[in-house]
């Protein structure tokens, strides 16, 4: 029998190789690689009849979706699909610091009041559990703590008659199982450990919530694989030093992806935001060049924010191009469009985007409110304060149709905005009011936003508006 030798594994992607190198081949990632035992060798000789025959069924058939339950935090239940289904695993992920534990620790407070609920701790003692259930107001929640990192320990405790039905896992990375030799937080024992979790909680019904660290790049520290053996996978975004806080599906078998859940940090914790756009655009000042609202999309949920633009002369020989809550990539895109297609000429400037309240834009609809402000601040003519603009740009210069425009129109019209720049429709005229009573600018191409922000342009629409 041949004697095991050791391998080793990349702590970025879970890639193993032979022997030591300084760079990974597989993700390109430097000092990734760290030495662990080798794995037993899976069985030899899987013959016929040595299997138990699976039966199988039809796709048709009477069984019923499983009961939710709900933790009564309704931008978390909205996240999750509707609440948390038996013998699920949610695995949430995010910066140090951001919330992650003070939200879930909020979540199992309100759960404990109708299931038996386990809070298991790697990286705090049970008493700094306690001191941040005292903050937070949920002391006498009737949850049961504890402070483990053996898996074996955990799993004996789960599974048990009267185990808890949901269980918080703060963090998986701090987990360990004894049969490795690697230390707690390498490839192996994240997913050996969230294996042996996962496996028990669906045999045994149970909601099993996981927390992550993240990488510098913001990914859930660990093997891919981690993300891929979970059922719904949660990001938590914004800045530490903003009050709002988005978590955003990013997967989920049980509901929509892309949704979003807005949350203020507070003294007493996390505390839900009912309506994100009007939060949003509280502190937004009417008639200052650069900023252009966008009506955007998060899942099923409309979300008006502020898009902000400045473009500056720029002192030094490369213009800078700082981009915060958009693509830098596709700032890119939009800025070569404005020049090769309506002659606008930024290329010497320094140009600086950022979405006002920490949110990230990742739809491609942002285009026409971002080319809107880069114009606004280079002219500057302030955009209508009461309009709303979005659409998509192509590589023509065209303005492309967007989904759910009527859905967007909505939420303005609900929010006090009169007027909306938006695509041209496929049928019907141009311009003139929306079924919701907006004032509407429907463009072709993007050449037909300039007129807008000449000067005395809007004391014209002005008028018009009021004559009619």
């Amino acid at each position: 029998m041949a004697k095991p030798t050791n391998r080793y594994v990349c702590q970025s992607c879970g890639a193993s190789f032979p022997k030591w190198a300084g760079r990974c081949d597989a993700c390109g990632e430097w000092n990734s690689l760290t030495e662990e035992a080798a794995p037993d060798s899976a069985p030899k000789g899987l013959g016929a009849g040595r299997g138990r025959r699976l039966e199988f069924f039809g796709l048709a058939g009477s069984s019923s979706a499983p009961p939710r339950r709900m933790t009564g935090i309704a931008e978390f239940d909205r996240v999750c699909g509707g609440g948390l289904v038996p013998g699920s695993a949610i695995l949430i992920g995010g910066d140090p610091g951001i919330g992650k534990s003070t939200l879930l620790l909020q979540a199992v407070a309100r759960l404990a009041q109708e299931h038996r609920c386990a809070y298991v701790s790697g990286e705090e003692a049970v008493d700094q559990v306690r001191l941040r259930a005292q903050r937070l107001g949920c002391a006498s929640a009737p949850v049961n703590l504890a402070s483990a990192t053996n898996v074996r320990d955990i799993v004996a405790s789960l599974d048990e008659t009267n185990g808890p039905e949901i269980i918080v896992i703060d963090s998986i990375q701090t987990m360990y199982v004894d049969n490795l030799d690697s230390a707690p937080g390498t490839v192996a024992q994240v997913r050996a450990s969230a294996q042996e979790l996962i496996r028990v909680a669906k045999r045994r019904g149970v909601v099993l919530l996981l927390v992550g660290h993240v990488t510098k790049e913001g990914m859930i520290a660990g093997p891919r694989v981690l993300e891929h053996m979970v059922d719904t996978v949660l990001y938590f975004e914004g800045e530490r030093g903003h009050q709002f806080r988005i978590l955003r599906a990013v997967k989920n078998r049980f509901g929509p992806t892309d949704e979003i859940g807005v949350f203020e940090m507070g003294d007493g914790g996390l505390g839900e935001v009912a309506n994100p756009s009007a939060l949003f655009l509280a502190e937004r000042r009417g008639d200052v060049s650069g900023a252009a609202v966008f009506a955007g999309m998060e899942g099923t949920r409309p979300v008006l924010v502020e898009v902000q633009a400045l473009v500056a002369p720029s002192p030094l020989g490369t213009p800078r191009r700082a981009v915060v809550g958009w693509d830098s990539g596709r700032l890119a895109m939009v800025l070569a469009v404005l020049e090769a297609r309506c002659g606008v000429q930024i290329g010497a400037n320094d140009v600086y985007l950022n979405v006002a309240g920490g949110l990230r834009i990742t739809e491609p609809a942002a285009d026409l409110a971002v080319a809107a402000a880069l114009v606004s601040s280079l002219t500057g003519e302030p955009v209508p304060a009461d309009a709303v603009v979005f659409g998509e740009l192509g590589l023509s210069g065209e303005v492309r149709a967007v989904g759910q425009s009527d859905t967007r129109l909505k939420e303005a019209a609900k929010l006090g905005f009169s007027s909306a720049i938006f695509p041209a429709r496929r049928t019907g005229a141009r311009g003139g009011r929306g079924d919701n009573g907006l004032k509407t600018v429907e463009l072709h191409h993007l050449g037909e936003l300039m007129p807008l922000f000449q000067p005395g342009a809007r004391p014209q629409r002005s008028r018009h508006r009021d004559e009619d």
